[in-house]
This record gives structure tokens, sequence and C-alpha cells, in this order.
């Protein structure tokens, strides 16, 4: 292996994962999952990021030779033998779909404010034999926690800054009131990009 393919797209998830394509049972043609909060410190959060990481990760061709040869030689690596690596599903991507992921995600426009215990997003397959691709992008999905983590708490912030500004001072200067510092404290510089742009919203 000469080195990692950075958006392998087969390899941006959980390992456990790859072995999932043969415990389904038999005669599975879709998988239908969802996205949601599920509470914690606030009663409602704000969804944000998904565009970003579909457009970067999941748009256009995702899936070549070279990624199949990639991840077949870490699964191999990884799993003891016999374990199995879903080839044929993938080559059938390429070979029926040219290399795009037969799946459809719907969401809430992002920005939008929903109490938790509702549902944000969808992921469904768009292709009978490809039952087993929508849970198996659901690590790279669940990236969205993220931004919407940032934005929910950013929010919450602004709110209790605007109720005090409204009694001591002047509401208009609001959007001046809480400043990002995040870039210091995070792992990478896409996440810094992610976080920051959450806190705008």
């Amino acid at each position: 292996m000469s080195g990692l393919v950075s958006d392998n797209i087969l390899l941006l998830t959980d390992s456990y994962k790859i072995t999932h394509f043969k415990q389904y049972p038999e005669g599975t043609t879709t998988v239908y999952s969802y996205f949601e909060s599920r509470g914690g410190k606030y009663p409602e959060t704000v969804f944000y990021g998904l565009q970003y990481l579909m457009k970067k990760y999941l748009v256009g061709v995702k899936v070549t030779k070279e990624h199949i040869d990639e991840a077949e030689e870490l699964s191999q690596a990884h799993f003891p033998p016999g374990t199995g690596f879903n080839r044929e599903g993938w080559e059938y991507i390429i070979e029926k779909h040219g290399g795009k992921l037969p799946i459809v995600i719907k969401a809430i426009p992002e920005g939008t404010v929903v109490p938790v215990k509702n549902v944000l997003m969808t992921i469904e397959n768009t292709d009978p034999k490809c039952y087993w691709l929508t849970n198996y992008i659901e690590t790279l999905l669940v990236q969205v926690w993220y931004p919407m983590t940032v934005a929910t708490h950013s929010r919450a912030c602004k709110k209790v800054i605007l109720d005090n500004l409204r009694e001591t001072g002047d509401p208009a200067g609001i959007p001046f009131k809480l400043h990002d510092f995040g870039f210091r404290g995070v792992s990478s510089v896409e996440t810094a990009a992610l976080g920051g742009s959450a806190h705008l919203v």
C-alpha cells in the first residue's frame, strides 16, 4: 500500500461496519435510518453542518478501484482471516452507478432550531442491492454533531447576552458580543472551519 487515500469513503467508517453487509436478514432491500438529538443541556438544537459533509465526502464519484483495493488491503490486515470484505458490493457501485453513492439524504434546512427528540435528517439507499450502504456512512454523518453542538451552544449564550443587553445596554450590539476562539483548541483546521462557521449561524 503506497499511502492512504485521504478521501476514501470506504475507510471513513467504524471498522466493524465493514462486516455488517453479511449481517442483514436475507431479502433486505431498503434501510431507512434517521438522526435525532435525544436531549442534553438544551431543550432544542440548531441543525448545522450537513451540507459541508455531503459536498465534501458524499457528492460525485466517491468509489474507485483504487479505493476498493486500499480498503480491502487494510481490512485484511485488520480482521481475522475469512472475516469478509464487501468487494462485490463496492464494485457494483462502480459498475451500476459510476462510483456515485446510491443514497438519498433528506434534512431540515440548516440553521433551523428544533426541539430535541425530533428527526433532523433521514438516510435511505436508492438501489435495493445497496441496502448495506445506508448505515455504512453513519460514522461520517455523525460528524455533524460538532458543528451542531457549537451552533446550539453559541445560540444559547447569545440568548443570555441578549436578555441582559435588553436590561442594561443596547440589544443592537448582539452580533459583536460573543467571540469565537475555538480554532486554538480543536484538533484540525477543518474542525476549526466547521466550528467557526457554526458559531456564526
